[in-house]
């Protein structure tokens, strides 16, 4: 009977050596079955290869079968590409990294279904964040730090001992605006009747939706039902928002505002962002730059900025991380500290486009927990964006994009 595994560790990147050395076959001590077989990775590491190499040699060689540029498939589209050109290699093992991120859950449904039939013919080592991802046939697990296992043992085994803790609160309550907002009681933000096609293929039909000043709203649908059009519309970089009936900040779109103008209303946080920041910028620097909107900071701060930011570093429990760099923070701490740079000047809007993407439980409940209090403690609207319905996360309204034959409708729901 084949053993099936599931892998775990704080950042456990798909580039380690614990990692390099799994997928050739050399963990003979603790895989002593895959000793000299052939693994392959599904990964969105892997993923992004096939797409760079498309972008720079034309090499369509993933998508052969689809007639189609990997760019123009929905995330589900893409996996399922890449999973069926990992099996056609014929490999003696597969590594699955969080294969269910980015996935709505029609997706996650299909892929689980395929996984299962790949496990009666190979032995599956999935690399999880999430126990709700965890597949039903996997009845083993390991945990990894720092290059070396210190668990292994039965999955129900691990997930006593690695339990997250139930609650996190955050005692320290989030720094006021340096400037008085000067926010009307009229609807923030309004959609009416909001149709959009691309090509051929109808995405939004009829959209009707308004929030207005400090609610807190999720934005749900399933991949390709229309979710980034619409966040692009609002955020000024999507021209299908010309002619249109939007109203963003009080304000008919198209009638003379300008991107950044719109730009400087919002505050924005999407996990791709931390790929922008790259120098060795200090965490307190880091949250100063929200000030500037800036990639980092080229400016001499003021004494009020540096005490609002280490203030905001108060709030996150990073006070004793302020002069550490930010690249060198653990993943979540990262998140937390753009979250407070997009927040320093507290915009009217803060868009969250898929925060907790990556994360595991216990650091998705602490992200999720600094959200909450963002949205209790301030007068900033949040737009929440994900596929995943986080169990902490306590949004005040749901709007869902539900797809149809001409399009998707939005309702609120919940």
């Amino acid at each position: 009977m084949l053993k099936h595994v599931a892998l775990n560790g704080d950042d456990l990147a798909m580039d380690s050596a614990f990692m390099k050395k799994l997928l050739k076959g050399e963990c003979s001590e603790h895989f002593p079955e895959l000793t000299g077989k052939r693994g392959v990775l599904f990964s969105n590491t892997t993923l992004a290869k096939f797409i760079e190499e498309e972008f720079r040699h034309d090499n369509f060689e993933l998508t052969r079968s689809f007639g189609r540029s990997i760019r123009t498939l929905s995330s589900g589209e893409q996996k399922k590409a890449l999973l069926e050109f990992l099996m056609a290699k014929q490999p003696d093992f597969i590594i699955l990294d969080n294969p269910f991120d980015a996935l709505d859950v029609a997706s996650v449904k299909q892929l689980k279904v395929r996984l299962e039939s790949v496990a009666n013919e190979m032995t599956v080592i999935q690399v999880f964040k999430r126990k709700s991802d965890l597949l039903p046939f996997i009845k083993h697990a390991m945990r990894v730090d720092k290059g070396k296992v210190v668990f292994a043992d039965g999955i129900e085994q691990y997930l006593v001992k690695f339990e997250p803790e139930k609650e996190i609160h955050f005692s320290v309550e989030i720094p006021g605006p340096v400037h008085e907002l000067n926010l009307s009681n009229n609807e923030l933000i309004k959609l009416c009747d909001v149709s959009v096609r691309y090509g051929e293929r109808q995405i939004l039909n009829n959209i009707n939706w308004s929030f207005n000043p400090g609610e807190f709203w999720q934005l749900k649908g399933p991949n390709g039902s229309g979710k980034t059009t619409i966040l692009t519309m609002i955020s000024g970089d999507n021209p299908k928002a010309f002619g249109q009936n939007i109203e963003l900040f009080g304000r008919r779109k198209g009638t003379g505002e300008s991107v950044w103008e719109i730009k400087k209303k919002i505050g924005y946080f999407t996990p791709s962002m931390m790929e922008l920041f790259k120098r060795r910028h200090t965490a307190e620097q880091m949250v100063i730059s929200g000030f500037h909107d800036s990639i980092g900071l080229y400016h001499r701060p003021s004494e009020i900025q540096k005490h609002v930011a280490n203030e905001w570093l108060k709030v996150l429990g990073l006070a004793d991380k302020g002069n550490r760099a930010f690249v060198d923070l653990s993943q979540v701490h990262r998140r937390m500290v753009l979250i407070a740079r997009a927040m320093i000047k507290h915009p009217p809007l803060l868009i969250l486009d898929e925060p907790s993407t990556g994360l595991d439980d216990k650091s998705a409940a602490l992200l999720s927990a600094l959200i909450n209090k963002i949205a209790a403690e301030s007068q900033t609207a949040i737009l929440y964006v994900s596929h995943r319905t986080e169990p902490d996360l306590k949004p005040a309204f749901v709007f869902e994009l539900k797809p149809g034959e001409t399009g998707s409708e939005g309702e609120v729901v919940g």
